[in-house]
């Protein structure tokens, strides 16, 4: 069954609450497999000395560990931290192989390699990305000076980016300082400068970040509620000079990643500032996601990439991120036709992901990643897609909708 065939709900304005949908298709129950925590320590303990954390496998299932100055680095530390969670909600038992950690320390540990980052680096935009697991850590301690440290350094990083003509914070540099690019994932880092702003006092953050998702609406979302990956400005006049893919199959085509960020970080973006653009945005990124998925189920790396002469890839990654972002819409929408719609179809897409892409002899616990195609980087595992794998299994978790 497709993803899509849920969302039908949320479209038939004829739907009354008193209406009785058919139940919906249960999680898969991989997702409380006790491979995650097998796999998870067994990465942990694999980290080389001076650290460097995985961001995506071979195509054979080994993962490739990089210098921590990339925008993965994050994800790894960030992940034994949604253990910690899933200790809470279920407790550790046999079954789950939770209790062969304590999870806390596990991501405290792997978190030290990005100390060092807080200096300087260079991951441009990436900062929130970064500063995952130190998010993480303040809201288990809120006074936790190590990771207070590290967020009010990472925003003040990112701040700096900010260009108040283009309205928005630089994503890439160039060589060029007058050409200003901005990416659809740099919605996924504005949540940081809300956290510092929190911390610090300082509403200036918060404003930064409402302005950058303002401009990011107002150009980055297509009429069908489809995205350009990369919109590039005047960096004197905020005039757009062009709109591209750098990651996608064209300019003009849909990359799936950044449709999931787009989902995710617009539903982000409401719940931090209650505004309705923002929901209204989200729920578009989502209907272009859903609406266009194959009839296999299978979310493609680029829904416009060719079917011939060979099948495109898939990217799981875009599936679980698209996945805990509906879960994430899903929270905040008031009828019970449209919650159970969003709701619906995460289960949807973590079915079919996990029908593809689940692989118990790899060290990733996912598959058919497509870290970047243009670069032949594809079949892979990848940190962020398992990340967002654990973290959607915890949001049905929490919602009694999987059973421990």
């Amino acid at each position: 069954m497709r993803a899509i065939t849920a969302l039908a709900l949320l479209l038939n304005s004829t739907l009354s609450l008193s209406d009785t949908p058919p139940p919906p298709t249960p999680p898969p129950p991989e997702l409380l497999s006790p491979l995650i925590p097998t796999k998870i320590l067994a990465t942990f303990k694999s980290l080389p000395n001076p650290v460097k954390y995985p961001q995506w496998t071979s195509t054979t299932g080994i993962w490739q560990f990089f210098d921590p100055d990339s925008w993965t680095s994050g994800f790894f530390p960030a992940t034994p931290y949604e253990l910690n969670k899933r200790i809470t909600l279920c407790g550790a038992t046999p079954a789950n192989g939770l209790g062969i950690a304590d999870w806390l320390s596990v991501g405290r540990s792997a978190s030290t390699g990005l100390i060092k980052l807080q200096a300087g680096n260079g991951q441009g935009h990436d900062q929130g990305f970064l500063a995952f697991p130190f998010v993480e850590e303040l809201a288990i301690n809120p006074n936790n000076a190590t990771a207070k440290t590290a967020i009010l350094a990472f925003a003040k990083i990112l701040a700096a980016r900010y260009n108040p003509v283009v309205g928005a914070t630089r994503s890439w540099d160039t060589s060029n300082a007058t050409n200003f690019q901005v990416i659809i994932d740099n919605m996924m880092n504005l949540e940081l400068l809300y956290v510092a702003a929190d911390l610090s006092g300082n509403s200036t953050l918060r404003t930064i970040a409402d302005k950058h998702a303002d401009t990011t609406l107002k150009n980055h979302i297509r009429e069908d509620g489809s995205t350009w990956h990369v919109i590039e400005y005047d960096a004197n006049t905020g005039l757009v000079t062009k709109k591209r893919t750098a990651q996608g199959y064209s300019d003009s085509s849909t990359w799936s990643r950044g449709q999931a960020w787009a989902i995710y970080g617009f539903a982000n973006m409401f719940r931090l500032t209650g505004n309705t653009n923002y929901l209204t945005t989200a729920r578009r990124a989502a209907k272009y996601f859903l609406d266009n998925i194959p009839a296999d189920g299978i979310v493609p790396w680029d829904y416009n990439a060719p079917l011939i002469p060979a099948p495109r890839p898939a990217d799981s990654s875009a599936s679980t991120i698209a996945a805990t972002g509906l879960l994430l819409l899903a929270k905040y929408e008031t009828t019970l036709a449209a919650n159970k719609a969003y709701t619906d179809a995460a289960i949807g897409l973590l079915r079919n992901v996990t029908r593809l892409a689940w692989n118990p002899s790899w060290q990733s616990l996912l598959s058919n990643g497509t870290v970047n195609l243009p670069a032949n980087n594809k079949l892979t595992g990848t940190v962020y897609g398992d990340y967002y794998y654990i973290k959607a299994g915890n949001e049905l978790i929490a919602r009694d909708l999987l059973k421990c």
